[in-house]
Protein backbone atom coordinates (compact mmCIF):
# COMPACT_ATOMS: atom_id res chain seq x y z
CA UNK A 1 0.00 0.00 0.00
CA UNK A 2 1.37 3.46 -0.86
CA UNK A 3 2.57 5.80 1.87
CA UNK A 4 2.90 9.55 1.45
CA UNK A 5 6.66 9.71 1.88
CA UNK A 6 7.06 7.04 -0.81
CA UNK A 7 5.13 9.39 -3.10
CA UNK A 8 7.37 12.37 -2.43
CA UNK A 9 5.00 14.05 0.05
CA UNK A 10 7.32 15.63 2.60
CA UNK A 11 6.44 16.30 6.27
CA UNK A 12 5.69 19.96 5.55
CA UNK A 13 3.17 19.04 2.84
CA UNK A 14 1.66 16.45 5.17
CA UNK A 15 1.21 19.12 7.83
CA UNK A 16 -0.38 21.51 5.31
CA UNK A 17 -2.80 18.81 4.12
CA UNK A 18 -3.72 18.03 7.73
CA UNK A 19 -4.43 21.72 8.31
CA UNK A 20 -6.57 21.77 5.16
CA UNK A 21 -8.49 18.77 6.47
CA UNK A 22 -8.93 20.44 9.86
CA UNK A 23 -10.29 23.56 8.12
CA UNK A 24 -12.57 21.44 5.95
CA UNK A 25 -13.95 19.64 9.00
CA UNK A 26 -14.47 22.90 10.90
CA UNK A 27 -16.25 24.60 8.00
CA UNK A 28 -18.28 21.51 7.18
CA UNK A 29 -19.67 21.45 10.71
CA UNK A 30 -20.74 25.10 10.44
CA UNK A 31 -21.65 25.64 6.79
CA UNK A 32 -21.33 22.30 4.97
CA UNK A 33 -19.27 21.39 1.92
CA UNK A 34 -15.96 20.66 3.65
CA UNK A 35 -15.33 17.64 1.46
CA UNK A 36 -14.95 19.91 -1.56
CA UNK A 37 -11.64 21.13 -0.15
CA UNK A 38 -9.78 17.85 0.34
CA UNK A 39 -9.75 16.54 -3.26
CA UNK A 40 -8.32 19.75 -4.81
CA UNK A 41 -5.76 19.92 -1.99
CA UNK A 42 -4.60 16.34 -2.63
CA UNK A 43 -4.44 17.00 -6.37
CA UNK A 44 -2.43 20.17 -5.78
CA UNK A 45 0.00 18.14 -3.62
CA UNK A 46 0.78 16.11 -6.73
CA UNK A 47 -0.77 12.73 -5.88
CA UNK A 48 -1.96 10.56 -8.80
CA UNK A 49 -5.74 10.93 -9.32
CA UNK A 50 -6.65 7.34 -8.38
CA UNK A 51 -4.66 7.65 -5.17
CA UNK A 52 -6.37 10.99 -4.51
CA UNK A 53 -9.81 9.35 -4.67
CA UNK A 54 -8.83 6.44 -2.40
CA UNK A 55 -7.05 8.60 0.16
CA UNK A 56 -9.90 11.10 0.18
CA UNK A 57 -12.35 8.26 0.89
CA UNK A 58 -10.27 7.21 3.90
CA UNK A 59 -10.23 10.79 5.16
CA UNK A 60 -13.95 11.29 4.50
CA UNK A 61 -14.91 8.04 6.22
CA UNK A 62 -13.56 9.39 9.53
CA UNK A 63 -15.83 12.44 9.39
CA UNK A 64 -18.94 10.73 8.03
CA UNK A 65 -18.68 7.92 10.61
CA UNK A 66 -18.59 10.43 13.46
CA UNK A 67 -21.47 12.49 12.05
CA UNK A 68 -23.71 9.52 11.22
CA UNK A 69 -23.21 8.01 14.69
CA UNK A 70 -24.15 11.34 16.27
CA UNK A 71 -27.42 11.54 14.33
CA UNK A 72 -28.19 7.91 15.15
CA UNK A 73 -27.58 8.37 18.86
CA UNK A 74 -29.85 11.40 18.89
CA UNK A 75 -32.56 9.31 17.18
CA UNK A 76 -32.58 11.54 14.10
CA UNK A 77 -31.89 8.62 11.76
CA UNK A 78 -33.69 5.26 11.84
CA UNK A 79 -31.93 2.57 9.76
CA UNK A 80 -35.05 0.40 9.42
CA UNK A 81 -36.85 3.18 7.57
CA UNK A 82 -33.96 3.48 5.14
CA UNK A 83 -33.04 -0.16 4.57
CA UNK A 84 -33.51 0.02 0.79
CA UNK A 85 -31.49 3.23 0.53
CA UNK A 86 -28.65 1.75 2.59
CA UNK A 87 -28.43 -1.32 0.35
CA UNK A 88 -28.78 0.69 -2.86
CA UNK A 89 -26.14 3.19 -1.76
CA UNK A 90 -23.65 0.44 -0.95
CA UNK A 91 -24.22 -1.22 -4.35
CA UNK A 92 -23.98 2.07 -6.24
CA UNK A 93 -20.80 3.12 -4.44
CA UNK A 94 -19.09 -0.22 -5.09
CA UNK A 95 -19.90 -0.05 -8.81
CA UNK A 96 -18.82 3.58 -8.99
CA UNK A 97 -15.49 2.93 -7.25
CA UNK A 98 -14.73 0.00 -9.56
CA UNK A 99 -15.41 2.17 -12.60
CA UNK A 100 -13.24 4.94 -11.15
CA UNK A 101 -10.42 2.43 -10.73
CA UNK A 102 -10.55 1.54 -14.42
CA UNK A 103 -10.81 5.12 -15.72
CA UNK A 104 -7.54 6.38 -17.29
CA UNK A 105 -5.61 8.77 -15.04
CA UNK A 106 -5.66 11.44 -17.76
CA UNK A 107 -9.47 11.38 -17.78
CA UNK A 108 -9.63 11.73 -14.00
CA UNK A 109 -7.14 14.61 -14.05
CA UNK A 110 -9.42 16.50 -16.43
CA UNK A 111 -12.72 15.40 -14.87
CA UNK A 112 -12.11 16.01 -11.15
CA UNK A 113 -11.51 19.80 -11.29
CA UNK A 114 -14.62 20.26 -13.43
CA UNK A 115 -16.81 18.20 -11.09
CA UNK A 116 -15.54 19.98 -7.96
CA UNK A 117 -15.92 23.38 -9.66
CA UNK A 118 -19.51 22.60 -10.71
CA UNK A 119 -20.41 21.41 -7.21
CA UNK A 120 -18.90 24.55 -5.73
CA UNK A 121 -21.03 26.73 -8.01
CA UNK A 122 -24.13 24.74 -7.07
CA UNK A 123 -23.49 25.09 -3.34
CA UNK A 124 -22.72 28.80 -3.71
CA UNK A 125 -25.82 29.75 -5.69
CA UNK A 126 -28.25 26.88 -5.07
CA UNK A 127 -31.14 27.25 -2.66
CA UNK A 128 -32.39 24.62 -0.25
CA UNK A 129 -35.96 23.42 -0.88
CA UNK A 130 -38.62 24.09 1.71
CA UNK A 131 -38.68 21.74 4.68
CA UNK A 132 -41.71 19.88 6.02
CA UNK A 133 -41.60 18.76 9.63
CA UNK A 134 -43.69 15.58 9.56
CA UNK A 135 -41.72 13.16 11.71
CA UNK A 136 -44.44 10.48 11.67
CA UNK A 137 -45.08 10.56 7.93
CA UNK A 138 -44.28 7.28 6.08
CA UNK A 139 -41.07 7.13 4.05
CA UNK A 140 -41.62 5.87 0.50
CA UNK A 141 -39.47 2.76 0.08
CA UNK A 142 -39.64 2.69 -3.72
CA UNK A 143 -37.95 6.08 -4.08
CA UNK A 144 -34.94 4.94 -2.08
CA UNK A 145 -33.57 2.60 -4.76
CA UNK A 146 -32.96 5.14 -7.55
CA UNK A 147 -31.82 7.77 -5.04
CA UNK A 148 -29.39 5.40 -3.34
CA UNK A 149 -28.04 3.83 -6.53
CA UNK A 150 -27.54 7.20 -8.24
CA UNK A 151 -25.92 9.08 -5.39
CA UNK A 152 -23.95 6.03 -4.23
CA UNK A 153 -22.58 5.62 -7.75
CA UNK A 154 -21.63 9.29 -7.93
CA UNK A 155 -19.88 9.13 -4.56
CA UNK A 156 -17.98 6.03 -5.66
CA UNK A 157 -16.74 7.61 -8.89
CA UNK A 158 -15.88 11.09 -7.61
CA UNK A 159 -17.82 12.24 -4.54
CA UNK A 160 -17.57 16.03 -4.02
CA UNK A 161 -20.87 17.48 -2.82
CA UNK A 162 -22.53 14.10 -2.19
CA UNK A 163 -23.73 15.10 1.28
CA UNK A 164 -25.39 18.24 -0.06
CA UNK A 165 -27.03 16.28 -2.89
CA UNK A 166 -28.38 13.77 -0.39
CA UNK A 167 -29.82 16.53 1.79
CA UNK A 168 -31.49 18.37 -1.09
CA UNK A 169 -32.90 15.25 -2.77
CA UNK A 170 -34.20 13.91 0.56
CA UNK A 171 -36.03 17.19 1.27
CA UNK A 172 -37.56 17.03 -2.22
CA UNK A 173 -38.61 13.37 -2.04
CA UNK A 174 -39.78 12.94 1.55
CA UNK A 175 -41.79 14.95 4.13
CA UNK A 176 -39.13 15.83 6.69
CA UNK A 177 -37.23 18.74 8.19
CA UNK A 178 -33.66 19.79 7.47
CA UNK A 179 -32.17 18.16 10.59
CA UNK A 180 -33.56 14.72 9.78
CA UNK A 181 -32.62 15.10 6.12
CA UNK A 182 -29.08 15.90 7.25
CA UNK A 183 -29.11 12.73 9.34
CA UNK A 184 -30.04 10.72 6.26
CA UNK A 185 -27.35 12.47 4.23
CA UNK A 186 -24.57 11.86 6.74
CA UNK A 187 -25.53 8.21 7.23
CA UNK A 188 -25.74 7.45 3.52
CA UNK A 189 -22.50 9.35 2.96
CA UNK A 190 -20.81 7.07 5.49
CA UNK A 191 -22.11 3.94 3.74
CA UNK A 192 -20.93 5.08 0.31
CA UNK A 193 -17.58 6.27 1.70
CA UNK A 194 -16.95 2.97 3.48
CA UNK A 195 -17.96 0.85 0.48
CA UNK A 196 -15.88 2.88 -1.99
CA UNK A 197 -12.96 2.84 0.46
CA UNK A 198 -13.14 -0.96 0.57
CA UNK A 199 -12.77 -1.10 -3.22
CA UNK A 200 -9.86 1.36 -3.19
CA UNK A 201 -8.13 -0.63 -0.43
CA UNK A 202 -8.45 -3.84 -2.45
CA UNK A 203 -6.99 -2.10 -5.51
CA UNK A 204 -4.16 -0.55 -3.48
CA UNK A 205 -5.14 3.07 -4.05
CA UNK A 206 -4.88 4.44 -0.51
CA UNK A 207 -2.03 6.44 1.06
CA UNK A 208 -2.61 5.25 4.61
CA UNK A 209 -0.51 7.62 6.67
CA UNK A 210 -1.72 10.64 4.75
CA UNK A 211 -5.36 9.55 4.85
CA UNK A 212 -5.31 8.78 8.57
CA UNK A 213 -3.55 12.06 9.40
CA UNK A 214 -6.08 14.03 7.38
CA UNK A 215 -8.98 12.01 8.76
CA UNK A 216 -8.00 12.68 12.38
CA UNK A 217 -7.49 16.37 11.59
CA UNK A 218 -10.90 16.50 9.88
CA UNK A 219 -12.54 14.93 12.95
CA UNK A 220 -10.85 17.46 15.23
CA UNK A 221 -12.00 20.33 13.04
CA UNK A 222 -15.56 19.01 12.95
CA UNK A 223 -15.56 18.59 16.74
CA UNK A 224 -14.45 22.19 17.24
CA UNK A 225 -16.71 23.59 14.53
CA UNK A 226 -19.80 21.90 15.93
CA UNK A 227 -19.15 23.54 19.28
CA UNK A 228 -18.25 26.97 17.99
CA UNK A 229 -21.15 29.37 18.31
CA UNK A 230 -20.55 32.29 15.97
CA UNK A 231 -23.46 34.60 15.28
CA UNK A 232 -24.11 34.52 11.54
CA UNK A 233 -21.01 32.38 11.07
CA UNK A 234 -22.33 30.17 8.30
CA UNK A 235 -23.58 33.14 6.27
CA UNK A 236 -20.04 34.51 6.16
CA UNK A 237 -17.99 31.32 6.11
CA UNK A 238 -19.95 29.43 3.44
CA UNK A 239 -19.49 31.87 0.49
CA UNK A 240 -15.85 32.57 1.41
CA UNK A 241 -15.13 28.85 1.62
CA UNK A 242 -16.85 28.03 -1.69
CA UNK A 243 -15.06 30.88 -3.43
CA UNK A 244 -11.78 29.42 -2.16
CA UNK A 245 -12.78 26.03 -3.56
CA UNK A 246 -13.66 27.59 -6.92
CA UNK A 247 -10.33 29.40 -7.09
CA UNK A 248 -8.37 26.25 -6.26
CA UNK A 249 -10.23 24.10 -8.79
CA UNK A 250 -9.88 26.81 -11.45
CA UNK A 251 -6.12 26.52 -10.97
CA UNK A 252 -6.32 22.74 -11.35
CA UNK A 253 -8.49 23.04 -14.46
CA UNK A 254 -5.97 25.45 -15.98
CA UNK A 255 -3.14 23.06 -15.11
CA UNK A 256 -4.75 19.94 -16.61
CA UNK A 257 -6.83 21.41 -19.43
CA UNK A 258 -4.56 24.16 -20.76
Amino acid sequence: MPFPFELGVDPTTLLILALVAFTAGFIDAIAGGGGLLTIPALLTAGLPPHLVLGTNKLCATFGSATASYTFYKRKLFHPRQWRNALIATAIGAAIGAMIAHWLPAAWLNQMLPVVVFACGLYLLFGKMPETHDQADAPIAQSRQWPQGLGLGFYDGVVGPGTGAFWTVSTLLLYPMDLVRASGVARSMNFVSNAMALTVFIITGQVAWLLGIAMGLALMAGAFLGARTAISGGSKFIRPVFILMVLALTARLAWQHWF
